[in-house]
């Protein structure tokens, strides 16, 4: 073979979607190619014109315009173009234009189709759009894990709800469970008493309704501990009003909900009515990755050694899920729910240490664990909402000496100290609820560069523990007076265009370097973190109370805030640069090195860099817009 057609054939493997060809195919498409050069200026393409070739830019740049002269994408070397003119009917569709001199490789049409036929991949490819292409790629790399999002909670009841009546003994309540082998019941209100538990039948899901939940795990600690007498009323034992999820809800959100709320049973509904109740076990059968059964455990746990001993765990669990294909979702919400039990278990201890507090309080996370997508590498960020009886003389010693050993205890569990101070050991962020609203009101009227910055973090907010009523008061105030503060939403737009994402003029890679001279790229800080900050400011320009970046979407979609294709970009985008960390950090893990938010395009396959590249372009995108929709303020007068 010559030794220009082995060039061009080397050359064309290095891109995508020649990289996945096979050598043969490869070399017939060389022998195939013609080449054309083209100065800075000239016109390769015309809207409208024949079109028979598939354009490769083999060096240079090129721009591609729409119709009205509207610049479409900027292309670089091992970029094509022309591929949607000959699969419509042979007539170009996007105008192109060199920028610079560039040599173009032009692949017949024949072979074109050729390709498309017997190569799913190639066609794939060029049939797709950018974003497109990212859908496939995040579909494509969804395995058995993503099967807890389709399969739905009711598929997990075997049998029918078991259910007692309010005043029912709690000694007639045990002998119904040991009669059905079943560790939980139903306590309803039928308005009628069954005279004998061997009558106790299957709840009539037409006409009861449920008041309350109890486990064999209550009847332990709530009624053999306490010493109760067997003729107590369940009433007074059981859990009211608990935690329910609805029959079509997904196996994915019954773990998430046992994750994040610490139980074992949880009552379905079919609408209002009680249908079944789905255990702890039930779900394990679908969830190999044993983050429930590492919640579990951090709860059984009795010591900050204890806790610390599970860390391994933690990772292995991070690694097994990151095996089965997990979305970068799944990952977030079950780390997140990880990072909870061990903040709520180490409040138990705190407790139990020094006491029950002298007023009431909540533990409130906020970045990445109140989104629910916290993965291996990461610091605190949380802090205190007290009550407003609190006074600091009487009580700050008393939560300064809780929010210490709590944070000294998530440090010793891997989640290292905040460098910035964003911890409840700071008294700033130890404050009664009425110095919060303060706050927050503060940072929405008078925005600079600091209260933003704290705006960006505290903005995203949960209630871990304690009266997380004091924490949904926030959110409420959040909500109403962020989306009537257009001064601040513009402040907070421009505060989201810091951090860029890595791409340069003719869409190459912009990198850094690493102390080994490595060229890097900081997927958090120029990929994930860009996309967080643009979506926190259209949910809260929507008055949204959600948290998770994709729950945000949802809520903005439901404004028609934003078009339903640039939602869809955001979200394809925001999975799939999350999925890219979730996967580079889970192989720093089994290599033996830490956790890190960097990773080498060089190290990755040519489709791949394809798609990081389509990935950023949404973040520049989107950027644009936010400029657009939220206008800089003009400065109000002094009065």
């Amino acid at each position: 073979m010559q030794i220009e057609l082995i060039e061009i054939r080397d050359h064309l493997n290095r891109y995508a979607p020649f990289d996945n060809l096979p050598e043969q195919t490869l070399d017939e498409i060389a022998r195939q190619v013609q080449v054309g050069y083209f100065k800075a200026g000239s016109e390769i393409l015309a809207v409208g014109a024949p079109i028979h070739e598939l354009h490769y830019v083999r060096s240079g740049a090129v721009e591609i315009h729409r119709r009205g002269g509207e610049l479409h994408n900027r292309l670089t070397e091992g970029d094509i173009f022309g591929q949607a003119g000959l699969l419509r009917g042979n007539k170009v569709r996007l105008g192109a234009t060199a920028i610079e001199d560039s040599l173009i490789y032009f692949i017949p049409g024949a072979l074109f189709h050729q390709l498309c036929e017997q190569f799913d991949s190639f066609a794939d490819f060029v049939e797709a759009e950018g974003q497109s292409r990212l859908k496939s790629a995040l579909e494509d790399s969804h395995g058995k894990a993503s099967e807890l999002m389709k399969i739905k909670v009711r598929k997990l009841i075997s049998r029918s709800a078991i259910s007692v009546p309010l005043d029912t003994p709690i000694q007639q309540v045990a002998q119904v469970m040991t009669e059905h082998s079943v560790s939980s019941v139903i306590v309803v209100d039928p308005g009628t008493r069954w005279p004998d538990p061997s009558q106790v039948e299957v709840a009539d899901q037409q006409s009861q309704v449920m008041a309350g939940i109890l486990t064999d795990r209550d009847l332990r600690t709530r009624v053999v501990a306490a010493g109760l007498p067997s003729d107590t009323p369940v009433s007074q034992i059981m859990t009211p009003n608990p935690i329910t999820l609805q029959a079509d809800d997904s196996v994915f959100e019954a773990m998430l909900c046992m994750l994040r709320n610490n139980i074992h049973h949880l009552p379905v509904l079919h609408r209002r009515r009680p249908v079944g109740v789905v255990a702890l076990a039930d779900i394990i059968r679908y969830e190999s990755r044993s983050s429930l059964y590492l919640v579990n455990g951090i709860f059984n746990k009795t010591s900050v050694d204890g806790l610390k001993s599970l860390l391994p765990d933690l990772r292995a669990t991070f690694v097994r899920m990151v095996a089965d294909d997990a979305s970068a979702h799944m990952v977030g919400s079950a780390m997140s729910g990880i990072g909870r039990a061990f903040s709520q278990r180490l409040l138990e201890l705190a407790e139990q240490k020094l006491g029950p507090p002298p007023v009431p309080y909540c533990f409130m996370a906020a970045g990445s664990m109140a989104r629910d997508e916290q993965l291996l590498l990461t610091d605190q960020d949380n802090a205190l909402v007290l009550d407003d009886r609190f006074d600091a003389d009487e009580h700050d010693a008393y939560f300064a000496e809780l929010a210490q050993f709590v944070s000294d205890g998530l440090a010793a569990c891997g989640y290292s100290y905040c460098k910035g101070g964003i911890m409840a050991t700071n008294p700033r962020w130890r404050q009664p609820l009425k110095v919060w609203r303060q706050y927050f009101s503060e940072w929405i009227e008078r925005p600079n560069p600091e209260t933003l910055l704290n705006a960006s973090i505290f903005f995203d907010l949960d209630g871990l523990s304690g009266e997380t009523e004091l924490v949904e008061n926030l959110k409420d105030l959040l909500a109403q007076k962020a989306s009537a503060s257009p001064a601040f939403l513009a402040a907070l737009a421009r505060n989201a265009l810091n951090r860029t994402p890595p791409l340069g003029f003719f869409r190459t890679f912009v990198m850094e370097t690493d102390g080994r001279h490595r060229n890097i790229i900081n997927l958090k800080g120029r990929g994930t973190a860009p996309l967080t900050d643009l979506i926190r400011v259209h949910a809260l320009a929507c008055g949204s109370k959600a948290q998770n970046s994709l729950d945000r979407l949802d809520a903005i979609a439901a404004t028609k805030l934003l078009p339903k294709e640039a939602l869809e970009h955001l979200r394809y985008a925001f999975e799939f640069l999350s999925l890219v960390r979730v996967r580079h950090q889970a192989r720093e893990v089994e290599a033996g090195n830490a956790p890190s938010n960097y990773i080498e395009p060089e190290q990755f396959s040519a489709s791949e860099r394809q798609h990081l590249k389509e990935a950023f372009q949404v973040i520049s995108n989107a950027q644009k817009f936010l400029r657009f929709r939220y206008p800089a303020q003009p400065a109000s007068r002094p009065r």
